[in-house]
């Protein structure tokens, strides 16, 4: 342990005068990038989807973050995963959409849905890793995945869009297994 301020400075100026002047120039070059951001975080979150004070949709995420970074767009995370029922006008659960985490662009008018995602309609249901949903064209895309209609058919393929009813479906380089009914010839 050192007894006084004369042996501090000394041992100082000896590290110091390890260093030779490249060190000090690559020190230099060194930043530190930090960017300032606000979040908001939620847990259990609920929320509902209306149009003309009609339900549309209900969701329910484990944790919602709110990020405003400081520069760059606001956008809203849910880390947890999400699930969402879609209900017509009777309030029937017409599908649904689960995934283990989703990224809401504000902005862009888009979320990303990511891990194990699966969007159920009345033809049956699409599994995929990712799923965008694009609020400006009212579309779904995915760069591949798998759809199973109700009767077990299923196909795997790339370039997946549906509409927003998930009643138009459309995939690019398809191949799967599908049945046939008794008494085909």
């Amino acid at each position: 342990m050192l007894k006084s301020k004369k042996h501090l400075i000394f041992v100082f100026f000896v590290a110091l005068s390890a260093c030779n002047s490249d060190d000090f120039k690559q020190a230099a070059t060194i930043k530190v990038s930090k960017e300032a951001l606000s979040v908001d975080r939620s847990y259990d979150v609920d929320v509902v989807y209306s149009d003309s004070a009609v339900v549309k949709a209900k969701g329910k995420a484990p944790i919602l973050d709110k990020i405003t970074p400081k520069t760059g767009m606001p956008y809203q995370e849910m880390p947890k995963g999400v699930f969402i029922e879609f209900y017509d006008a009777n309030l029937q659960v017409t599908g649904s959409l689960s995934s283990g985490y989703a990224l809401k662009k504000e902005n862009e008018r888009q979320t990303v849905f990511r891990k194990n995602v699966i969007l159920k309609g009345p033809k049956g249901s699409y599994q995929t890793e990712e799923l965008i949903w694009d609020e400006n064209t009212r579309m779904y895309s995915s760069p591949s995945g798998t759809f199973t209609q109700i009767d077990g058919t299923s196909l795997s393929g790339s370039n997946f869009s549906a509409d927003q009813k998930f009643t138009n479906i459309h995939m690019n380089n398809g191949n799967g297994v599908g049945f046939l009914k008794n008494g085909i010839e």
